[in-house]
């Protein structure tokens, strides 16, 4: 790649300017970095940028569903796991046929493989995308759980369809073997991952106080799930993701506190980095793909349009639809308090946003692939009808449904601090029979964590008549603790100025006092 400085220089940029901007325009990042890089495209002057599909897949995604599965909650994967599969295994082969018949109606000599890649590419949701837009807008903790689960699973089956596409081009589709691919595909793919997992902990487990080996090493392991897996010829998304599950699981026994605070905020830069430069690389693709078109922009908009209404048509009649026959076929009262009405199932089939890893399936379909640049430009248009249309009415949506936050994240929240405040309280009861205790100190810190019981206790709607607000009192004296630390943060950089202390003392005892304030509970 030519000037590759620059290209570079020209990303960093145009990623902050746009994140800027969505962040003034209250808009989700993923949606402007697209429509942003589409509009930079077609500026005389800028660097032509091609979207490597391989690089896509062994550089962004690893970590990035790596990170996505140490967040997810096995609790929850389990208890919606019916949900889940159907719509990561169901939905995206249902989807993929649909695509299908209509590209070959639509498209005169298209041939039913290239129909199949073009379902099999488009068929899966993106798990960047659904995971960098629904968590910000306030819907229910279970409906985001499976958004994000269906992301993280389904690009197994689409790619067992993919890859039975590209054989048929020049053979015939055998539905028992791409079946017998599936089930092959995605168990050594999750095999892999967990036993990566496992042998990870192990390592983690011998580095424990060296924060810097301990975040490379958290870097590597999306790669150590997701190289194998693809040597192996199995699922290395699948891998990456069970890599995640583990780790994720084992985190508490493997960092300490200074390892998590370094490690978190490492990753946090990071995923934004890749999402914000991912996205961003998706939109700048559009000059190019439309100019390898030989249609007229009539056609093209006719097909985009029919292909994208098809995808989202499909997602929406699946989602009022599946459940009604699982509600004849399963009537346990438990499953039965488990059903969501038909507005929360709107706003779950409106989520479907495709993204850069369809792209990078399409990119990646072979020279001389019959009506390949169609194919990439029918991509495109789904993911920008998705990404940009469904993400930008997704917040209308869910305002005239009436959908709120079921607050389910909040109470568990508050059960845990109380119950942790409750535990430190007991276990400085104890520690105060120990000589090696002073009384005022141990008396000291119960007072604490007592005052902390009280203000949760009233945080949760029990409060003593006549009692203060103690939120307000807890919120006053961290203004008081935060005024005494930005003085003494002052002091110590004018020290720095007038040559008393090095950089180094102050960088040393800045951190200090920002992990204290960090420590600030609101």
């Amino acid at each position: 790649m030519d000037h590759i400085e620059l290209i570079l220089l020209f990303l960093l940029i145009a990623v902050s300017a746009l994140t800027v901007l969505a962040r003034v325009l209250d808009v989700p990042y993923p949606i402007l970095l697209v429509l942003g890089g589409s509009l930079f495209g077609f500026v005389p002057g800028v660097p032509d940028i091609e979207l490597e599909p391989d690089l896509v897949l062994l550089i962004f995604l690893p970590p990035l569903l790596f990170n996505a599965a140490y967040f997810t909650s096995l609790r929850d994967l389990r208890a919606d796991l019916r949900p889940i599969m159907l719509t990561a295994v169901g939905l995206v082969l249902a989807t993929a046929c649909a695509v299908a018949v209509v590209a070959h109606a639509a498209i005169a000599g298209l041939p039913w493989a290239a129909a199949f890649a073009l379902g099999a590419i488009v068929s899966p949701t993106d798990p960047l995308a659904a995971t960098a837009i629904t968590r910000r807008l306030g819907i229910p903790r279970r409906a985001t759980a499976v958004i994000e689960g269906e992301s993280l699973v389904n690009d197994g089956t689409a790619l067992v369809v993919y890859r039975s596409a590209l054989v048929a081009v020049g053979g015939s589709f055998d539905l028992l073997d791409a079946t017998g691919d599936f089930v092959v595909n995605a168990l050594g793919g999750l095999a892999v991952g967990l036993v990566a997992g496992r042998l990870l902990v192990e390592v983690f487990k011998r580095i424990v106080g060296d924060d810097v080996a301990g975040v490379v090493m958290s870097l590597a392991c999306g790669y150590v799930g997701y190289l194998p897996a693809e040597r192996l010829g199995v699922s290395g998304v699948l891998a990456a993701v069970g890599v995640g599950l583990v780790v994720g699981r084992r985190s508490h026994e493997i960092s300490t506190a200074a390892s998590r605070l370094r490690g978190y905020a490492f990753w946090e830069v990071l995923v934004f980095l890749l999402n914000a430069v991912l996205f961003t690389l998706v939109g700048l693709q559009l000059p190019a793909i439309l100019a390898e078109q030989d249609r007229s922009a009539g056609e093209l908009t006719a097909l985009a349009v029919l292909v994208s209404g098809t995808v989202i048509g499909v997602r929406l009649l699946w989602s009022h639809t599946t459940p009604y026959v699982v509600r004849v076929l399963d009537r346990r009262a438990s499953q039965v308090a488990r059903r969501a009405n038909w507005r929360l199932r709107t706003v779950l089939a409106w989520s479907g946003l495709r993204g850069a890893v369809s792209l990078a399936a399409a990119l990646a379909l072979p020279a001389g692939f019959p009506e390949r640049g169609l194919l990439v430009f029918l991509t495109l248009a789904v993911i920008f009808a998705t990404l940009v249309f469904q993400g930008l009415t997704l917040p209308l949506l869910i305002r005239r449904l009436d959908i709120h936050d079921d607050g389910v994240a909040s109470r568990e929240e508050l059960v845990a601090r109380k119950e942790a405040a409750r535990a430190a309280v007991a276990h400085l009861r104890r520690l105060g029979e120990e000589e090696w205790t002073r009384d005022d100190t141990v008396e000291r810190m119960i007072g604490l964590y007592e005052f902390r019981q009280r203000r949760l206790r009233q945080r949760a709607g029990v409060a003593e008549d006549g009692e203060d607000d103690l939120d307000q009192r807890s919120l006053d004296y961290q203004r008081l603790v935060r005024e005494v630390l930005d003085a003494q943060r002052r002091r110590v950089v004018e020290l720095r100025d007038e040559g008393e202390i090095s950089d180094d003392v102050l960088y040393a005892l800045e951190r200090e006092l920002d992990l204290e304030d960090e420590r600030l509970e609101i």
